[in-house]
């Protein structure tokens, strides 16, 4: 006694398999739900019986096809797509084991409708994916908004199977607001309609534009991850070997931290901001492992690419540090292939000298001496709020006129007001750590995310490292 339980595809005669015309030619009865017989009846014998047991009535239609099996017949039980997924083949086990009868079920896999789809769309699907079905018929909707949860965190690209029928209205709108709360609006979203049938529809659109009313029961859904991507009117979800033949050419260093700020911006809140705030931004992170720096970073309008143009142009040669910890972050081979000097005024004997004589501190000293003999370079701050606050006072008397500034003192004292002051001076391009957080690693970084902003456009940090 045989039983085949066989996937027939979405819909079109080249997506059935030779496995599966097979079985349908030995079967002396085909079971299935009669919108089906359609696909299959050129692989039929003249004789063969076609029993529609009719929609939503799977447990007849298995019991059924057991039946007429344990009489002796070879039944084939069909499903579209494949019939493992969301199909009759575990039911067709389960009350074979229910039943205890002899029977040997062969199950022939088919072609399913995400597959169909994804290959409509492109490559959808070429990295880890996950299949949620919509239908609530026999999974309470608690669970299946945890299963989307799962997958919209877990970053899958993930395939959505009965998004939308009459009385299911409100689930895929539910779906989408979830998967915004872990995915950029710009994430691709590909829907295809009757996928191999002769109304098939497909369309390309975005998480953010994606309007869960153009889809029904007949659409299959595919969502992106955060590596996922169009191009010309094809979504692709990269595997990483193209990625990986692009890094043989770097140090271990280098992959290390490239593959560092992938991972950052996979787990940024707002991945989608303008590359000029994620490059400092994603250095911020690296250098501090903490993502508090995505509310904390603040910079003027296009600050990041505002002072990598000056030091391409050769109008930044000089880079002014509070502290001598900040110099030795800044990357030395940078500094060498740009033709830029760092110069920190800290330990100058004439800073000792003139802050016993004026009572001031030895930062705000520096800032005199640096002010008088490099009025134009680039400020770089991650210690000393007073220097800060000196080079305000500097730049409000006209003594001096960064071409930028890099704030990030760290402390308790004076701290946050410095920060404030400085961005009075809405001329000079400014990138700031905001609060009391900073540090001399932190400006360190985010000198180095300026002079590596030609880097940016492709996220390969490291050059210099």
């Amino acid at each position: 006694m045989r039983l085949y339980v066989a996937g027939i595809g979405p819909g079109s005669p080249e997506d059935i398999t030779p496995a599966v015309q097979q079985a349908l030619h030995e079967s002396d009865v085909v079971v299935g739900y009669k919108y089906y017989f359609q696909f299959v009846r050129p692989y039929l014998r003249p004789d063969a019986e076609c029993i529609d047991t009719g929609m939503r009535r799977e447990r007849d239609r298995a019991a059924q096809a057991l039946d007429l099996a344990v009489e002796g017949k070879t039944v084939c039980v069909i499903s579209s797509g494949d019939a493992g997924i969301y199909g009759m083949a575990p039911l067709l086990y389960e009350m074979l084991r229910t039943r205890e009868l002899d029977i040997d079920i062969v199950t022939l896999p088919g072609i399913s409708a995400f597959q169909k789809a994804a290959a409509l769309l492109g490559a959808p699907v070429g990295h880890d994916f996950c299949v949620i079905s919509m239908s609530d018929l026999m999974t309470p909707w608690q669970l299946i908004e945890r299963r989307i949860v799962a997958a919209a965190t877990a970053d899958f690209v993930t395939a959505v199977y009965n998004p939308r029928s009459e009385g299911r209205y409100w689930q895929l709108h539910r779906l989408r607001e979830l998967f915004l709360q872990h995915r950029s609006e710009n994430t691709p979203v590909g829907y295809v309609r009757n996928a191999g049938r002769e109304e098939q529809k497909v369309t390309i659109t975005t998480l953010g534009a994606f309007d869960p009313n153009d889809v029904d029961m007949f659409t299959v859904v595919l969502i992106g991850n955060s590596q996922s991507y169009t191009w010309h009117n094809h979504f692709i979800t990269p595997r990483g070997y193209y990625r990986e033949e692009e890094e043989n050419d770097v140090s271990v260093g280098q992959g290390i931290m490239i593959r560092s700020f992938q991972t950052i911006r996979k787990e940024l809140r707002q991945p989608d901001v303008p590359l000029w705030r994620l490059w400092p931004l994603l250095h911020a992170v690296h250098t501090t492992a903490d993502f508090d720096m995505e509310r904390l970073l603040w910079l003027d309008y296009e600050a990041t690419a505002k002072l990598h143009e000056l030091v391409a142009n050769g109008t930044i040669r000089t880079i002014v540090t509070d502290v001598s910890m900040v110099a030795s972050g800044i990357r030395k081979g940078a500094l060498q292939r740009l033709g830029i000097e760092v110069v920190c005024y800290i330990n100058d004997p004439r800073v000792k000298q003139m802050a016993d004589m004026k009572g001031i501190t030895r930062a705000q000293a520096a800032m005199r001496i640096a002010a008088e003999e490099h009025p134009t370079a680039l400020y770089a701050f991650g210690n000393a709020p007073t220097a800060l606050l000196e080079l305000c006072e500097l730049m409000r008397h006209k003594r001096c006129q960064p071409a930028g500034i890099v704030a990030a003192p760290v402390g308790f004292v004076h701290v946050e007001e410095s920060k404030h002051a400085v961005k009075a001076f809405s001329d000079v391009p400014k990138i700031i750590i905001e609060g009391r957080k900073g540090g001399s690693n932190l400006a360190a970084t985010l000198v180095n995310s300026i002079l590596t902003y030609d880097d940016a456009q492709q996220l390969r940090p490291g050059r210099d490292v």
